[in-house]
């Protein structure tokens, strides 16, 4: 009889192991991720945890030293360059290992792969539509130019050793929690994961990519109200290149096609496509002051990147020193080098330069086969890549990519990207940062550049994405261009959907480097860029539309007549929360209300708006309340035209509505087209302020009025579980503020560098050096962030190793040499 419950035991037990160690649905295996051994317990660091280590690695040609300050942030010393990369490789795993490889996922199209095909198969989209893309294509030609370069290569491929090194020591224990939830473990890291990480910045950073909005926009007006709808420039630009600056004369003269005006500009093809976007507000702050406008007479140097506020943090703080440099700054985790930061010499920073470099074709195909297309009158033979997603719980989904002479086709009928409509049109992809280049090129050369040559010889490596790169030493120079490999277009090439049945609308060459803008010792003493535009229209070479204008005017306003400027006078530029945007919204709104059809309610909200500050601080209301009437105002105004299609289409540019109604109080889209009445500026604004208030009333029920709450700011984490991240941040600043904090978006790295014979540097960004969320460290300089204050940046020596700074110190040696 004691077979029956010895039997029972035993399948009970089996019953259980066999639970335990399955994954159902999102729910990791239980029995490893509760496990006190190997489970999520293990990624719980105490406060007194320490990062003391002897560590031997064959790769290594010299012993090197890694001093820990109290914040965590590393102070590399090594004897050489190869050895400085393999140890910022290992530290970069070894901090941020599941982000590093997280994001490479991303951006190779294998999100599937670790999340399931997501709801509405929506991973499975992004991951089609990467592979569309041409990312994985793109960085395998990265990499060959990256093998091209001796000391990138050196460099990468010493980088890559440090992390493997790391990995290849990765106990289970010590999986980052986020492989634990996800039930994964990392794979070895490789060079061309790096390129594959440089070519997700570039998508990242893409601007401009209204193609499909704006053919069908082309189709739904005339070609003045599209100008009045989009125009090219604002009147209130104050570009990056001063206003009245002499530009070299054109090196290339790109001409319309014949046809441009019958099948291009005329054409009312619509699309139905729709893209998943980059966040629209990447962009940044950057300026630097000469000596002659700073009281100890050296040029001061500041940035501060808007991305994503994530956590972990996009961005990894270190010191590096060898023989052949000294370099402080902050790096991307999944790739070697300092991007922004300084030297003993000069300081380097940017921003998104926001330029077009990405385009569409239609292409027409013999048949569905899609093996030949038509091209200059012939039929060319099409080149097929099978792309095989691999699907968690499901199996493998097999895409074909058809390559044409114009790029990938990205979407077709049985690919819509994220669109419910069909398709029976074929789009191929032009993108710049799917030709060779090597951007690493950049950061390898400007972490020992000395002086402006050395800056100009550096950024040409750069090549997409665009950025304002601006620079200042301690020699007294400061300067900023717009660097990168930009495609010289005829006037409106690009902003719709191009014909791709013949060659003549292929880009015709790219601006010559050296005719990219850039300026030198300006006579007003500063550089300065907020993603503007950077010229004006005496620039030879068309630029496009849609660039934000409001940031970059009031920087350049506090810098014209500030004088004996200190690195304190930067922090609360850096931080600065007025509402420059507001200060010229704000008296078209007074003016045209007629409060006597407002209510008692009503009218204390008009008091509050009269009476703010225009400054978006946490803790005022009126910023919540003239955005949600600005907002209310914008759909009054456009949205009966827009509401003319269901096809995806652009809304006018921020700045078009306000600077419309200051020319013209009789724009011509203020009447609402499905009413006969003819309306009026002043009912309209009337009605979008009332229509405001409803929502204005709940928001002070729900205690969010104040613009803080109502804002919301998050350092959200990359899985977007409320549990590893830091939520509702009181945090002042806003879109039209330099500080330009938003709800999962801003200032991710603030830098201020001061060019003293010993350089004096602060900086913070919003997260930690450590990416496990059960450290201390994963989170520890956000509410420094939040609050606008700065660290200062410790530049260590080798004889400050008794500094009461240094809390912990790995010695990395190869025990096999003498």
């Amino acid at each position: 009889m004691r077979i029956v419950p010895l039997t029972l035991s035993v399948l009970l037990t089996a019953a259980l192991i066999f639970c335990l160690d399955t994954q159902w649905g999102k729910v990791p295996p239980l029995g490893r991720f509760l496990s006190p051994q190997h489970g999520f317990w293990q990624n719980a660091d105490p406060l007194d945890k320490s990062f003391n280590a002897r560590l031997n690695f064959p790769d290594l040609k010299e012993r090197a030293e890694v001093y820990f300050d109290d914040r965590l942030v590393p102070h590399i010393f090594a004897g050489n360059d190869e050895d400085a990369s393999f140890i910022q490789g290992y530290l970069h795993a070894k901090f941020r290992l599941w982000q590093m490889e997280f994001q490479v996922f991303a951006a190779a199209g294998r999100l599937s792969e670790i999340l399931g095909p997501g709801a509405g198969n929506g991973y499975l989209k992004y991951d089609r539509q990467m592979r569309r893309l041409g990312m994985v294509s793109g960085a395998e030609k990265a990499l060959a130019e990256i093998e091209k370069d001796s000391v990138t290569k050196r460099d990468c491929d010493a980088y890559t050793a440090g992390v493997n090194a790391y990995i290849s020591g990765l106990r289970e224990s010590e999986l980052p929690l986020e492989y634990k939830l996800l039930n994964y473990k990392p794979e070895p890291w490789s060079n061309l994961k790096i390129a594959l990480f440089m070519k997700y910045m570039a998508y990242d950073l893409a601007a401009k990519e209204h193609d499909f909005e704006m053919t069908n926009a082309k189709s739904l007006f005339s070609k003045e109200d599209l100008a009045k709808l989009y125009p090219a420039l604002q009147d209130s630009l104050d570009p990056i290149i001063p206003r009245g600056t002499a530009f070299l004369p054109p090196g290339i003269h790109p001409k319309p096609p014949v046809t441009a005006d019958s099948l291009y500009f005329d054409n009312k093809d619509t699309v139905t496509i729709r893209e998943l976007q980059p966040e629209k507000n990447n962009g940044s702050n950057n300026w630097a002051v000469s000596g002659k406008k700073t009281l100890s007479g050296r040029p001061i140097l500041c940035n501060d990147p808007h991305l994503g506020t994530n956590l972990p943090s996009i961005w990894y703080e270190l010191q590096i020193q060898t023989p052949d440099f000294n370099t402080y700054g902050v790096s991307f985790p999944g790739a070697p080098f300092i991007v922004i930061g300084f030297n003993d010499s000069c300081a380097w920073g940017v921003t998104n330069a926001g330029r077009d470099v990405r385009d569409y074709y239609a292409v027409e195909f013999k048949d569905g086969s899609r093996q030949e297309y038509r091209y200059n009158g012939e039929w060319k033979a099409a080149d097929n890549r099978f792309e095989i997603i691999k699907v968690k719980g499901s199996p493998d989904f097999v895409d074909t990519v058809t390559y044409t002479v114009f790029g990938p086709v990205m979407y077709e009928p049985g690919f819509t990207g994220f669109s419910d409509q069909p398709s029976d049109k074929y789009y191929a992809v032009r993108w710049k940062a799917d030709d060779p280049s090597n951007e690493l090129g950049v950061f390898s050369r400007i972490r020992s550049a000395r002086n402006y040559d050395d800056y100009r010889q550096a950024i040409r490596w750069l090549s997409t994405p665009g950025q304002n790169f601006i620079f200042a030493s301690k020699s007294g120079d400061i300067a900023i261009t717009q660097q990168g490999d930009f495609p010289a277009k005829w006037k409106g090439q690009g902003d719709y959907v191009m014909p791709g049945t013949d060659s003549s609308y292929l880009w015709q060459g790219n601006i010559p480097a050296d005719e990219n803008p850039f300026i030198l010792n300006p006579e007003r003493g500063f550089v300065s860029s907020a993603n503007q535009k950077p010229v004006d229209t005496t620039y030879p070479y068309y630029l496009g539309s849609d660039y934000p204008v409001y940031r970059g005017l009031l920087i350049n306003r506090f810098l014209n007549k500030w004088n004996s400027i200190t690195p304190r006078d930067m922090m609360k530029l850096q931080t600065e929360n007025y509402d420059v945007f507001a200060e010229m919204a704000r008296p078209v709104l007074l003016k045209h209300i007629d409060a006597s059809h407002l209510g008692d309610e009503e009218r204390a909200y008009l008091d509050i708006i009269r009476n703010w500050n225009l400054r978006d601080d946490p803790g005022e209301t009126g910023p919540t309340i003239f955005n949600l009437w600005w907002s209310r105002l914008e759909s009054a105004v456009y949205d009966d035209e827009l509401s003319q299609t269901d096809l995806p289409l652009l809304r006018p540019f921020e700045s078009t509505l306000l600077e419309a109604l200051l020319r013209d109080t009789a724009y011509k889209f203020i009447d609402n087209i499905n009413t006969p009445h003819k309306e009026t500026l002043r009912e309209i604004v009337t009605a979008a302020f009332k229509a405001a208030v409803p929502d204005l009333v709940q928001a002070d029920r729900d205690d969010k009025l104040q613009w803080g709450r109502w804002k919301d700011t998050w350092a959200r984490h990359l899985l977007r579980l409320p549990a590893l991240s830091r939520t509702h941040l009181m945090i002042g600043g806003g879109t039209n503020c330099i500080n330009a904090a938003k709800q999962f978006h801003g200032p991710s790295w603030r830098m201020i560098v001061h060019l003293t014979d010993k350089t004096e540097a602060y900086g913070v960004y919003p997260g930690g050096q450590n990416g496990n969320p059960g450290s201390p460290y994963y989170d520890s300089f956000v509410d420094h962030w939040a609050a606008g204050k700065y660290y200062p940046l410790w530049v260590m020596e080798r004889e400050d190793a008794r500094d009461k700074r240094v809390k912990w110190k790995m010695v990395f040696v190869n025990n096999s040499r003498p």
